[in-house]
């Protein structure tokens, strides 16, 4: 696979070319996705509940994302590495610059930081600071309690709210959104509206990209696999099968499927 940056996937929007992203915490998982055509690469703080067993994304550190940082790039050296902020990694800009440092110090290409319109100083100053910035808006794990539970966001008039902290925050410097758990009219709405490329999941099929969680994909989350991913290890049966029959569908626009989809 040849090096994957920011401009890559901006190209990949402008060609209407879909990508598939996937989750990844250790260097042979990394390797193995990267040989099988996926792009974009997230230690995300979803390790907090597939590798730690825990009930949600809180407790995980910046040092835990680092370490699993350097580990995913050095089995995938040509894909893009995004690494999350995990939960208060980011309450000042003093902190999330500090943060972030150390993030791309282990070898991230962007990070990626949960909320809205309060975040746009950071994302400035962030990307002033030459630190690529993922936003990410809807279903914002790291706020479970406030929203009391994993459930969909935007629906109805909390749409526009969503869709101007979108707008916002590619004026602000977000070279790239994740969209997560929101009706499929709305993810559409704002992937057509911004310039910067959208990765959805569980937000329907109109995204430029989709990303799953590895461990649903493979089927062997703890608890249950959500509503919007697949088992694509049942369907094929051998692994490296399973990540490209996932970057397959994407590519071809049959995953995510009406019943992966919120409406």
């Amino acid at each position: 696979m040849d090096n994957i940056t920011i401009s890559t996937l901006s190209r990949y929007k402008a060609e209407k070319r879909k990508f598939a992203a996937l989750t990844a915490y250790d260097a042979s998982f990394a390797a193995l996705f990267e040989q099988n055509n996926v792009p974009v690469l997230l230690i995300g703080d979803s390790l907090g509940m597939v590798l730690q067993g825990g009930n949600d994304t809180l407790k995980v550190t910046v040092e835990q994302i680092a370490y699993h940082t350097r580990s995913v790039v050095q089995g995938a050296p040509n894909a893009l590495v995004i690494a999350d902020m995990p939960f208060m990694s980011y309450h000042t800009v003093e902190s999330a610059c500090n943060n972030a440092a150390e993030l791309m110090r282990a070898g991230a290409n962007m990070v990626k930081l949960e909320g809205g319109e309060w975040l746009l100083d950071t994302v400035r100053a962030l990307t002033q600071r030459s630190v690529p910035v993922c936003a990410h808006l809807g279903l914002t794990p790291q706020s479970v309690h406030v929203f009391g539970g994993y459930k969909v966001q935007g629906r109805g008039d909390a749409g526009q709210a969503i869709i101007d902290e979108a707008l916002q925050l590619q004026q602000a410097g977000a070279a790239m959104l994740v969209l997560e758990c929101v009706p499929h009219q709305l993810a559409r709405t704002i992937t057509e509206q911004l310039d910067i490329p959208v990765i959805g999941i569980g937000a329907g099929k109109d995204t430029d990209g989709q990303i799953l969680v590895m461990h649903d994909i493979l089927g062997i989350s703890s608890g249950y696999i959500p509503k919007f991913s697949k088992n694509y290890l049942l369907q094929t049966g051998n692994i490296a099968t399973a990540v490209q029959a996932f970057v397959d569908e994407v590519a071809h626009g049959d995953f995510p499927a009406a019943e992966h989809t919120f409406g």
